[in-house]
């Protein structure tokens, strides 16, 4: 029998409330707290980020606040800059690649839900790995749905909803996002 944090990390429905869940989000409630409220960007922050997160890359910064919910999950490479203010829902791997620029408010959602209502009110949730490339640039306020690859060099526009996966080298805007003429 799986725990259901097992099922979590597997794609599989999963019970969010499950203690051993709840457990890990107040762990890393606690830290990302610290952190909010010291707004600080010391060896000893990316240090913490390096203990946090599944990988955090040489020369990244995160700017406080950040939020997400377990930070095991995401890995981020080297050079990378979150701007103020991002989400990330990490239920599932979020993968983010070197050289990477990420405004303002951008929300990265590996969380999902059922489409069934009876199993939605039956509390379960599920999850799909986001993955954004190499050298990508995400504008403001942008939101990157669950299962969305993003490939390496593309951009982002600033407020865009990302519905589905962008190619290498492509400009996409919108709600939903929809590729741009070069």
């Amino acid at each position: 029998m799986k725990t259901e944090k097992q099922k979590m990390l597997a794609g599989e429905l999963y019970n969010g409330a499950d203690p051993e869940l709840e457990a890990d989000r107040t762990h890393t409630a606690a830290i990302l707290r610290a952190y909010n409220f010291s707004a600080n960007t010391s060896p000893a922050t990316e240090a913490a980020f390096k203990t946090l997160f599944a990988h955090f890359g040489d020369n990244s910064i995160i700017r406080a606040p950040f939020f997400c919910d377990y930070g095991s999950n995401i890995s981020i490479g080297h050079r990378v800059f979150l701007n103020f203010n991002c989400i990330i829902l990490d239920v599932a791997a979020v993968t983010i690649g070197d050289d990477c620029r990420i405004g303002p408010a951008v929300q990265i959602y590996a969380a999902d839900h059922p489409r069934d209502h009876a199993l939605r009110l039956q509390d379960l949730e599920s999850a799909k790995p986001v993955a954004i490339g190499r050298n990508v640039w995400i504008g403001g306020g942008a939101i990157i749905l669950p299962g969305i690859t993003i490939g390496d060099h593309a951009i982002i526009g600033a407020g865009s909803v990302v519905t589905r996966d962008v190619p290498p080298h492509a400009t996409v805007a919108g709600n939903p996002a929809r590729r741009l003429a070069t």
